[in-house]
């Protein structure tokens, strides 16, 4: 079973507990531990990569948090878990270095195009997706009919 790593699956939530507060509301790391039930300690790992990567800004002094550092239309949900996770590999053999046979494995290219497949879908999904429903709903319709 493909599984996201739980990284992957909070610092997403995490995201969408801070565009829901754009443009400049910041929400503290409590908070999104509040309504996500995730640990403080783990989405300061995650927050501190998301702000390294230019996705969020960090507001100090009383009223501060998180922001979103661009607009949640431009933020894409595989540049978020990319940023987190690297880019998606379905099979070790996909990692360079994972597997001696890789170059001359049929399955290989199976994989690595499904996993482009992958990316190239959460590629069309922005945090704007993920703040309505609707837009949502029309981006993977339009997955299915392709």
């Amino acid at each position: 079973m493909l599984r996201l790593s739980t990284k992957g699956q909070y610092g997403v939530r995490a995201m969408f507990e801070i565009a829901k507060g754009y443009p400049g509301v910041p929400i503290t790391i409590k908070e999104i531990s509040a309504r996500q039930d995730v640990s403080v300690a783990y989405l300061e790992q995650i927050l501190n990569t998301l702000r390294k990567s230019g996705l969020i800004a960090s507001v100090k002094g009383p009223g501060g948090g998180y922001v979103l550092a661009r607009i949640p239309g431009e933020i894409r949900i595989g540049e978020v878990l990319r940023e987190l996770d690297g880019p998606i590999a379905l099979t070790a053999c996909q990692d360079p270095g994972g597997c001696v046979r890789a170059d001359g494995c049929v399955t290989s290219l199976l994989w690595r195009a499904l996993g482009e497949k992958i990316e190239g879908f959460l590629d069309t999904i922005t945090l704007n997706d993920l703040l309505n429903e609707k837009s949502l709903r029309k981006h993977i319709k339009r997955v299915e009919a392709s």
